[in-house]
C-alpha cells in the first residue's frame, strides 16, 4: 500500500512552504488503494478528481465530492485521506493570504466551466506553479471561480466509536459488503441493538440509510468514470442491476443511464 501525503507527490510535505501570493498544482496518479496518515498545511488545499474515488476525513465527517464538485480544505485542517486504486487528482495549494473568499470549514465546492478549462488548460500546458504574470493572473481567477458557489455539506458522517468504527471502516473499503447489522455485531462482539443505537446516536442514521450513502457515492464516482450500470451494481453488492437503479432514480431523481447521458452533455 503506498503511503505517500495526499500533499506531496513527491513534495517535502509538513516542510513544504509557499510563496507570499503563491498557488501551486499537482497531479496525483494513484494506481492502488492508498491510506494517507493525518496531515495539516499551513496553507489551503483544494482537491478535485478526475478519475477514481478519493474521500478525506475532517474530524467525524468524511467528504466526498460527486462529479464537477471538490473538496475544499482550509489552512491549519487536520485530514485523513483514502482513495480507490485507479484514481487521478487536482491538488490546488492556496497561500493563507488568498484564501480569506473561500469557506472557513471543510466543503465541498462545485467546479464550474471556467473553473474546469483553467484547471485542464493548466494540466495540458503542465503548468504547476505561475511562470508568468498571465499564468498568476489565471491562477487567480480559478480561486475566484472556486469561491463563487455556495458550499455543499456531502459528507458521510463517522464514529469514535470503537466497534462501530471497525464497520464503518471496513464498508469504505469495501462497500460491496452486504452482511446484515445483525452479522456486523457478531464480527465486533456487540449486538445489533447496541449498533444500531450507535448508529442513531453518531451517524444520526440508520445503518441501512449510511450504508446506501456510501454505496451513492461510490456509484456517482464510477458511473462518471465510465462503468457500465451492471458492473456498478455489482461491485457494490446489488442482487439485480434493477435493484440497483430502483436506489439510484430514487436518491437522485434520474436513472443511472440518463445521470451518464448528462455528464456527455456537459463534456
Amino acid at each position: 500500500m503506498a503511503s505517500d501525503k495526499i500533499a506531496d507527490e513527491g513534495s517535502t510535505g509538513e516542510n513544504q512552504t509557499l510563496s507570499p501570493e503563491s498557488i501551486v498544482m499537482k497531479i496525483v496518479q494513484l494506481t492502488e488503494v492508498t491510506a494517507f496518515p493525518m496531515e495539516r498545511h499551513a496553507w489551503g488545499q483544494f482537491v478535485y478528481s478526475l478519475e477514481g474515488v478519493i474521500e478525506l476525513t475532517v474530524k467525524s465527517s468524511r467528504y466526498a465530492a460527486p462529479p464537477d464538485f471538490g473538496v475544499w480544505l482550509p489552512p491549519e485542517t487536520d485530514h485523513l485521506a483514502w482513495a480507490d486504486d485507479d484514481t487521478s487528482y487536482f491538488l490546488l495549494d492556496i497561500e493563507q493570504s488568498l484564501c480569506s473568499r473561500l469557506p472557513n470549514r471543510a466543503s465541498v465546492l462545485a467546479v464550474g466551466a471556467i473553473a474546469k478549462a483553467i484547471l485542464l488548460d493548466l494540466k495540458k500546458r503542465d503548468v504547476r506553479e505561475p511562470q508568468n504574470a498571465d499564468d498568476a493572473r489565471l491562477m487567480r481567477v480559478l480561486v475566484d471561480q472556486l469561491s463563487v458557489g455556495s458550499p455543499m455539506e456531502s459528507f458521510l458522517p463517522l464514529s469514535d466509536d470503537h466497534a462501530l468504527k471497525q464497520v464503518l471502516e471496513k464498508l469504505c473499503k469495501d462497500p460491496g459488503d452486504s452482511r446484515s447489522l445483525e452479522d456486523w455485531a457478531r464480527y465486533v462482539n456487540s449486538t445489533e441493538r447496541t449498533l444500531a443505537r450507535r448508529c442513531k446516536r453518531d451517524l444520526g442514521m440508520t445503518f441501512v440509510k449510511w450504508r446506501q450513502r456510501l454505496r451513492l457515492s461510490r456509484a456517482v464516482a464510477m458511473l462518471s468514470d465510465g462503468h457500465s450500470v451492471q458492473t456498478v451494481a455489482q461491485k457494490l453488492g446489488y442482487s439485480t442491476t434493477s435493484a440497483f437503479i430502483v436506489m439510484f432514480q430514487g436518491a437522485t431523481g434520474v436513472t443511472p443511464n440518463a445521470f451518464r447521458g448528462q455528464l456527455r452533455e456537459g463534456a
